[in-house]
């Protein structure tokens, strides 16, 4: 697999796991239509202001590790702004992130990891991710 090609295989993975994740966990139909964040995953506006700002001024790795410190599996407003967190990065592109020292498949693993912790790595190893 070329490297364009990888890549893109890596960003319809995310968006795989970002949309089976919003179903299952949330209990929300994702859709790609233009919906705000906060409609289409049900967080305030601060959180998704303050998650926003973070990965736009290249703090993703600090935003990361302060959603994990936060994450309750029993609040929804804490799975989705970790959701949310994980598909905004991932639209930023792989060179963005790869100039704050995150990736692609940094993304992605935290996808299978928040799945693993809420219980649906089943669903996760279903869909043949590497």
């Amino acid at each position: 697999m070329n490297y364009e090609t990888e890549k893109d295989y890596i960003l319809r993975l995310i968006k795989e796991v970002v949309r089976t994740l919003t179903s299952l966990v949330l209990g929300r139909k994702y859709s790609q239509e233009e919906l705000l964040p906060e409609d289409r995953y049900g967080i305030s506006h601060d959180s998704y202001e303050q998650v926003k700002g973070m990965v736009d001024r290249g703090e993703v790795n600090e935003a990361e590790n302060i959603l994990l410190d936060e994450l309750d599996a029993a609040r929804n407003e804490s799975v989705a702004k970790l959701i949310f967190f994980y598909e905004y990065a991932s639209g930023k592109g792989d060179v963005f992130l790869k100039q704050h020292q995150y990736s692609m498949e940094e993304v992605l693993e935290g996808l299978k990891m928040l799945a693993d912790k809420l219980g649906y790595q089943n669903v996760i190893d279903m869909m043949d991710i590497y």
